[in-house]
């Protein structure tokens, strides 16, 4: 189930009006290579919505599950995540990089505002700790795991480039 559209024709040319929404739905295509939020995991949000005259501020507070795959080892293991929005909406956003767009009578949508806020927050290059030893360069095996044995000898596919000469770049 998607993030519903809300209804806020009670709170539309009404300042100083207010609500808490409570917003639960999924997010489909949030992600990057090592951090990606599931299609069926649900995101939830508890949203107050409060009517200016300049639109809708919407503030609150979003939550939900992530997996993160480590840089170094390529470990998945999943987490939470939680973020705080603080948005403008407004019925002529076209225009304002400020404020996200909602139409009085369709609802407002806050699906888009979750994803920036969620998006903001995954890590570029997440760790399964601190300490990750990474992958092994010659056999991939992963170093956190123990030593790779037998390595002294190479790669027969490299052999060609054990005898090249690299011409010293610094003269």
């Amino acid at each position: 189930m998607s993030i519903p559209v809300l209804d806020v024709r009670d709170l539309t040319g009404n300042p100083g009006a207010t609500r808490t929404q409570e917003v639960t739905g999924s997010l489909e295509d949030l992600g990057s290579e090592l951090v990606r939020v599931p299609d069926d995991a649900p995101v939830k949000a508890r949203l107050l919505l409060e009517s200016l005259v300049e639109g809708l501020l919407v503030s609150g507070r979003i939550e939900g599950s992530w997996i993160l795959v480590c840089a170094r080892c390529l470990t998945e293991w999943p987490d939470t995540f939680s973020a705080t929005v603080h948005e403008l909406f407004t019925t002529d956003a076209q225009g304002d990089d400020d404020a996200y767009p909602y139409d009085a009578e369709t609802g407002l949508d806050p699906a888009q505002m979750i994803r920036d806020a969620i998006g903001t927050q995954m890590p570029f290059a997440p760790l399964c700790r601190p300490d990750c030893a990474g992958l092994c360069e010659i056999c991939g095996g992963d170093r956190n795991l123990g030593g790779c044995p037998g390595h002294e000898r190479m790669d027969p596919r490299f052999a060609v480039l054990a005898d090249l000469v690299l011409p010293d770049l610094d003269t």
